[in-house]
């Protein structure tokens, strides 16, 4: 018997949308670093760097649902690579001006605001063409593969760019790399199949298009079950965003100290997502994921109470595994519970949740901290996510007994995967 762990990559159009994933990613976690060391060097103020993530999250929210009706209405591989020629532009405009020594903190702000427009592209698109290139009983671990690599690669650029801005080139080697990997990315998806939208599917946009997925979202207990979860866990147990305080005030450790506690979420997202990828097949896959939101919450309450270094790694090392856990199962249950010609919608629908409940969690994280002091604020965030997930367990029912059910795959998409 043919091992389960790598089974989507047995099917050379995933095998390209990976590739080009990895590539993206890795390529992305560079520009960040660099980004936010550049407008340090520019202010030195920490509100400008705060600016940053406004700059890339706005418009992610305005323009998702845009971005999740092109990917119904359109052949999903030319939605994502309009949005990756748009990060191409802006990271080559970021390295020129940087060379040219033209950069200044507007410039800077703008090619983020671009890359975050691209983005509310590429999710839809991306996400939702999954299910179009492997077969059902793969998706989950199509997005198992993507979840381990996709960390794998973040910790190594984040390195590599810390390499490059000391002595490789600084921040205008980084944009360059960048924008070299995504010609590298593009190369890959124009390789990919064309992929026909659903005869059901919206042919321009409107009002009512959007109204429709929506409609559909309200109407699926399990969908809307699974975006709730997604929104919740994010808001209430934000311990990253304190991770200095607690790393300094509260284990009393140095910036080494930090750095590795950092790393703890990835190398536990790392391991969860190689046993998620061991499993073909998940019985009650909708009450796992709703365990793994728990086992988040719950080992983000004892982080907050931990005052041991090697165990606060631990602990947080399990948010990671937690948080992976039910991410992969979050996608995978959204993607198969939804029509192909609705998927693009209900994606970009959940990425205004997925990105609400980090930015709102944040602040209030941040508002609790300042008022009670962190070591309260992880830990009542983490009793939140546990009550969330106790709330959405006993008012979506079909979430917690969801057993893996779904939809037919359409002529078109059995007909393109035969031909692997």
């Amino acid at each position: 018997m043919k091992s389960e762990s790598f089974a989507a990559l047995r099917y050379r159009d995933f095998q390209l949308l990976w590739l080009g994933q990895l590539v993206a990613s890795a390529g992305s976690q560079m520009r960040r670093v660099a980004i936010a060391w550049h407008i340090f060097q520019l202010t030195h103020d920490p509100i400008a760097l705060g600016l940053i993530s406004m700059f890339r999250v706005l418009p992610v929210l305005v323009f998702s649902l845009v971005g999740g009706l092109l990917a119904d209405a359109h052949d999903r591989r030319k939605v994502l690579l309009l949005a990756q020629g748009a990060q191409l532009l802006a990271a080559a405009v970021l390295a020129w001006l940087t060379w040219a020594r033209m950069d200044s903190t507007p410039v800077i702000y703008l090619m983020v605001g671009l890359t975050g427009i691209a983005l509310a592209f590429e999710g839809p698109a991306q996400q939702s063409l999954v299910p179009n290139v492997v077969p059902r009983r793969h998706v989950a671990n199509a997005f198992s593969l993507s979840s381990i690599f996709d960390e794998v690669a973040s910790v190594v650029a984040a390195g590599v760019a810390g390499v490059v801005i000391a002595g490789l080139g600084g921040v205008g080697m980084v944009y360059a790399l960048n924008a070299v990997s995504y010609l590298l990315v593009i190369g890959t998806v124009l390789l990919m199949r064309p992929v026909p939208p659903a005869r059901q599917a919206a042919s321009a946009f409107s009002l009512r298009a959007v109204v429709d997925g929506a409609r559909y979202i309200r109407n699926s207990p399990v969908i809307l079950g699974a975006m709730l979860m997604d929104f919740f866990a994010t808001f209430f147990a934000s311990a990253n965003v304190l991770l200095p305080i607690i790393a300094s005030d509260v284990l009393h450790t140095d910036a080494v100290g930090y750095g590795i506690l950092s790393a703890a979420p990835s190398l536990g997202s790392i391991i969860a997502g190689g046993v998620m990828s061991l499993r073909s097949r998940l019985r009650r896959p909708g009450l796992i994921m709703l365990a793994a939101v728990a086992v988040y919450g719950i080992a983000t309450i004892l982080f907050g109470l931990s005052g041991v270094f090697v165990l606060s790694f631990v602990l947080f090392a399990f948010t990671g595994a937690g948080d992976t856990v039910s991410m992969i199962l979050r996608q995978t249950i959204r993607q198969l519970s939804t029509p192909d010609y609705l998927r693009g919608r209900m994606t970009s629908i959940n990425m205004i949740f997925a990105t609400g409940g980090p930015q709102l969690g944040d602040m209030e994280a941040g508002i609790a901290a300042a008022l009670w002091g962190a070591p309260f604020a992880v830990v009542s965030g983490g009793i939140g996510c546990v009550l969330a997930v106790l709330l959405i367990a006993k008012l979506a029912p079909a979430l917690r007994n969801y057993d893996g059910s779904m939809l037919p795959e359409s002529d078109a998409v059995q007909a393109a995967l035969a031909g692997d």
